[in-house]
């Protein structure tokens, strides 16, 4: 009985709150563990098909959690579809968020910055966490030396396949993002469609329900074979039933969570890497 309250504690407790740019929602929030530090730093991606009807409100409960892990999060907001962002806003946002990190004066460790991203936000965080191959001239290609690295990336019930999902949606909220389908603007699909940036820079964690009708498992299934195709270092745990369904993913008492939080020490520790080396998905239920 006593996490109930402590999850309703922790959307209502804000973290510090800073600025990355001038528009209302280029803010991002930063929790911080007991202790001194450095911490390892976990930046959080929220959800919502890229626009505004979500924030980063919804990732508090994980938040909440990363920090009594010994994490320091990074939670953060970005402009959204019909809100200054889409191409590229929406992109350029989620880089300049990152990097930002190098700005704030908090005792975080660079050299273990991780990101964790649920639904669209598992998107951008794919979409980071291979920056180094972005085509010139792309929003999120910062100099390197201006650059905060991933060392892993977390995804749940990711859109990693951006034009597959537009496929399935019929362009549907990846139309909106993009501002057209891969067929019209394949240009931002190659510099914006995680599938086109394979392998990523990072080891990958997916995880995703069987039973998900928001975004099909399918999605991650493609990625992870066609990364591990190219080298990658890519994890998938399938989630069974309704432990798998959309939203759990945002709760930190949940099968789904528990997939991530188990890998989380090495991730801290910055020796994550897949358990299963040897198959391209791995099908197991937390």
């Amino acid at each position: 009985m006593a996490a109930v309250p402590r999850l309703l504690i922790d959307f209502l407790r804000p973290g510090r709150r800073h600025r990355y740019g001038p528009h209302h929602l280029q803010r991002a929030e930063l929790h911080l563990p007991v202790g001194a530090g450095p911490h390892p730093v976990m930046v959080v991606i929220h959800g919502g098909s890229w626009q505004a009807r979500y924030g980063k409100l919804v990732m508090r409960g994980l938040v909440g959690d990363l920090v009594r892990r010994g994490w320091a999060a990074w939670n953060v907001d970005y402009r959204t579809v019909g809100a200054g962002g889409g191409w590229p806003g929406t992109f350029a946002d989620t880089a300049a968020a990152i990097d930002h990190l190098r700005r704030v004066d908090a005792p975080l460790d660079l050299a273990r910055v991780c990101a964790l991203g649920h639904s669209a936000g598992g998107h951008l965080v794919l979409w980071a966490a291979s920056r180094e191959k972005l085509p010139a001239g792309a929003p999120g290609g910062a100099p390197g030396s201006e650059r905060v690295c991933l060392r892993h990336a977390f995804v749940q019930a990711g859109v990693c396949d951006l034009a597959g999902a537009y496929r399935r949606w019929q362009g549907g909220a990846a139309r909106a993002l993009m501002s057209g389908g891969p067929e019209e603007v394949p240009d931002r699909y190659a510099a914006g469609d995680p599938m086109a940036l394979v392998p990523p820079d990072a080891p990958v964690l997916l995880v995703h329900g069987v039973l998900d009708e928001v975004v099909s498992v399918e999605l991650s299934r493609n990625y992870a074979r066609a990364a591990r195709a190219e080298g990658g270092a890519v994890e998938l745990v399938e989630v069974a039933g309704e432990a798998g369904l959309h939203r759990a993913h945002l709760d930190p008492r949940s099968a789904a969570w528990a997939a991530v939080a188990q890998r989380l020490p090495a991730a801290g520790a910055g020796d994550y890497a897949p358990l299963e080396e040897a198959s391209s998905t791995s099908r197991r239920t937390p």
